[in-house]
């Protein structure tokens, strides 16, 4: 293999793979990226056998060949290269990698590309396509929701379910639940759902901006896995067995009052009782008001506390109610709409966020928290 190419694209490609390098493996060929020419340009990969990403970028091909190097010692000095020309060579016999750029020049010990894990492919047969905004968005607005529990599986999963042209991405952890609903640009031919890990997802958030083709995914039903296409970068994620919560079962369907509020003035209010919540639980007040008002509030017995008054269109009578802070801020930060409602039904009922003017695309629904006396 001989190959030169730019040290910001190679820089940038490897930032991309280098995220589904385990940080602790008994496998010493997880621990390495893949290097291979492919159709006049370089190809990267990284896998852990649960996530794997690959990349392209473009070269200038002297010579085929494939090889795997250490992933992070490969990354490091590949951000450190000034913004050059970067030539790659390898040696066949010994399975050594020479890196030139510039003034600097290294050399990785490699290991054999045939050790390297094969990627399972998409079937292209059941492929659907989403515009890559609606797809950013809809994961902003449903990964943070996740449960980060690994007692409970399912739970650390998305579920995703296709039918005619809606895809829905749902999440929970047991204490709120984020539903969005995402146009395909295509009818599936049969519903189905899968439910894909949070981690998976996340990932693909970050390689997700920019670019103007739609993504396209598939399943690999044999594999068990899911794959998400996009222009130069392909994520391959295995899939997580089980039965996820039926969530339209959670969803409040009436509601005694109803808040409108201005979503930057809500967050900024949040952020502001977060201060003091922070030693009682993240526990915060909302005193929905039938004046037009709503009162955000936090108390601690040993920093104080802090409050305040934002202008709203309330619906029904008055009601005050307690939530976690921290998911208040969470749900308010993913979204990107001037207003937000808020539909209760009672103090010990949930409550029901949803983007004013958007309000079939996307819920969710929080937990409350006790609310003891002042």
């Amino acid at each position: 293999m001989k190959l030169s190419c730019l040290q910001e694209n190679l820089a940038r490609g490897l930032s991309i793979v280098g995220r589904a390098v385990p940080s602790r493996t008994t496998m010493p060929i997880l621990s390495n990226v893949l290097l291979a020419t492919d159709n006049g340009q370089l190809k990267l990969a990284a896998t852990n056998l649960e996530l794997s990403v690959v990349h392209w970028v473009g070269a200038r091909v002297e010579t085929d060949g494939a090889i795997t190097v250490p992933a992070r010692n490969f990354i490091d000095l590949m951000n450190s290269l000034p913004p050059d020309q970067v030539a790659l060579s390898l040696d066949p016999q010994t399975l050594s990698l020479d890196v030139r750029c510039g003034m600097v020049s290294a050399t990785f010990r490699g290991i054999s590309s045939e050790e390297f894990p094969l990627v399972p492919e998409a079937e292209d047969n059941n492929g659907v396509s989403v515009e890559e905004a609606e797809l950013r968005q809809g994961l902003e607005q449903v990964t943070f929701a996740a449960s980060t529990d690994d007692s409970h599986p399912v739970l650390t999963g998305i579920l995703v379910e296709f039918e005619g042209n809606v895809m829905t991405m749902a999440a929970a952890d047991g204490f709120r639940l984020s539903v969005r609903k995402i146009p395909l640009l295509q009818p599936v031919a049969h519903p189905f759902n899968v439910i894909v890990p949070a981690r998976a997802l996340l990932e693909l958030q970050r390689i997700l901006g920019g670019q103007e083709e739609p993504v396209h995914i598939f399943t690999t039903n044999r594999h068990n896995q899911i794959v998400f296409r996009l222009e130069d970068t392909v994520l391959n994620s295995r899939l997580i067995d089980g039965n996820f919560p039926d969530y339209r079962r959670i969803i409040p369907q009436s509601h005694q009052t109803r808040a409108v509020i201005g979503r930057q003035e809500w967050l900024q209010a949040c952020k502001r009782a977060a201060i003091f919540a922070r030693d009682v639980a993240n526990i915060v007040r909302l005193e929905i008001g039938d004046d037009g008002e709503v009162v955000v509030s936090a108390v601690s017995a040993e920093s104080g506390e802090g409050a305040t008054r934002l202008a709203a269109s309330v619906e029904g009578p008055k009601l005050e109610i307690a939530f976690n802070v921290r998911f208040l801020i969470d749900v308010l930060s993913a979204l990107d709409v001037p207003q937000v409602s808020l539909s209760v039904n009672a103090a010990t009922n949930p409550g029901v966020l949803r983007a004013v003017g958007d309000e079939s695309a996307f819920t969710h629904v929080v937990m409350p928290m006790h609310l003891g006396q002042r």
